[in-house]
């Protein structure tokens, strides 16, 4: 099943189950309160963990790919040139980011807008995009850097095939003759 699909699948299974738990009893919020603090905790544990784990493999292997546009900005695709190192540093970056900014939106919503039953859901949802993270797949669970897990990494659309960097020869060739023109 598709990870954006199984996504909304969980958080609607998530719903359901938190209009059964009382979250006005003061203990059982505690208890709500507690297990998201200790999920967030585990999943910035498990990204500095593995950002450790790709400093210490350190592979300097070259990686080309074109980075496609960002829509309607009139821009040409660019060529980027890194190691595997700096791209998985990147990409759990970007998780980390990811994970801070969720941290924030629930401290407001909670704090600020007393809203409880977002505790339990991205308690279950920080697990699942855990499990979902590239690098600790590879990283942390050992599974080998082929298919969906290649570099550079797709991004699974809801619907349709995933998007992502061109990888292709071609690619590469057409966005190097764009830079040299430009340099000249």
């Amino acid at each position: 099943m598709n990870s954006g699909v199984l996504n909304i699948v969980i958080s609607l299974g998530a719903m359901q189950l938190a209009r059964k738990i009382p979250f006005e009893d003061p203990e059982v919020l505690n208890y709500v309160r507690v297990g998201y603090v200790v999920v967030q905790a585990i999943v910035l544990g498990v990204y500095y963990y593995v950002s450790l784990a790709i400093k210490k493999k350190n592979d300097q292997t070259v990686l080309k790919y074109v980075e496609p546009a960002s829509p309607m900005s009139g821009e040409e695709p660019k060529l980027v040139t890194t190691t595997v190192r700096d791209y998985d540093l990147a990409e759990t970056s970007k998780l980390l980011r990811s994970a801070y900014m969720g941290i924030a939106m629930m401290a407001v919503m909670h704090i600020y807008f007393k809203f409880t039953q977002p505790l339990f859901i991205q308690s279950l949802m920080g697990l699942k995009t855990l499990y979902d993270a590239k690098p600790v797949a590879i990283h942390l669970l050992g599974k080998p850097a082929t298919g969906e897990l290649k570099r550079p990494f797709k991004t699974p659309a809801l619907f349709g095939p995933p998007t992502g960097p061109q990888t292709d020869a071609a690619a590469i060739a057409e966005a190097e003759k764009r830079v040299g023109k430009k340099e000249e």
